[in-house]
């Protein structure tokens, strides 16, 4: 009787043990699959600009050096994107050098500026230490208010007459990607030219 009760509890801590790996194996699948499903392009997360609307107009010091105004009519007939970074964000710097690339690609149309708040010598060590001083950069919380940016990184796109074209929270390089096809089809964002054309 003993021998059958050693045995009971031998298989019943085996299923148990085996529950326990499955489980572990679920979470672990579960995990994978988050991140295979990402929303397609640049996630739309404002609530205050809309495409067609008039970009707020600032005229700030840029802390890579000169002045800069942002928005309004652009006497070179660029489009400017304005992206939101923080020192602190991870996925910021990872964004940096597909930046970096989109300044020099898509040069003939746009021009990139960076823009934060915070420490300003928190952010002109970020500044040295990423190489960003092709860039100009804005140091204003009022910048990052009028927008309402909740979450970084975050890009709005304006065209040369100094409306919204498109805004996005941008993860990846597809994300950054989609908000120029976003401006090239007309739509805020890729989510809302598919459920338009659905």
């Amino acid at each position: 009787m003993i021998e059958a009760l050693v045995v009971a509890i031998s298989l019943s801590w085996l299923a148990i043990i085996g529950l326990l790996v499955a489980v572990l194996a679920l979470t672990r699948q579960i995990g994978l699959l988050h991140e295979r499903i990402r929303p397609v392009g640049a996630l739309s997360l404002g609530k205050v600009i809309k495409v067609g609307d008039e970009a707020p107009v600032f005229n700030l010091p840029s802390l890579t050096g000169g002045a800069l105004s942002l928005a309004g009519v652009d006497a070179g007939g660029l489009s400017t994107l304005l992206f939101f970074l923080s020192p602190t964000c991870p996925v910021c710097k990872t964004l940096l050098p597909v930046l970096k690339s989109a300044q020099v690609k898509e040069r003939a149309w746009l021009r990139v500026i960076l823009a934060s708040d915070g420490d300003e010598a928190e952010q002109l060590s970020f500044i040295r230490r990423e190489g960003l001083n092709e860039f100009p950069y804005l140091l204003s919380p009022e910048v990052g208010m009028a927008y309402q940016i909740a979450k970084l990184p975050y890009g709005v796109l304006i065209d040369a007459q100094g409306k919204v074209t498109a805004h996005g929270l941008i993860n990846t390089r597809e994300h950054l990607d989609s908000l120029f096809e976003a401006k090239s089809l007309g739509y805020a964002t890729v989510q809302q030219f598919h459920a338009a054309h659905g």
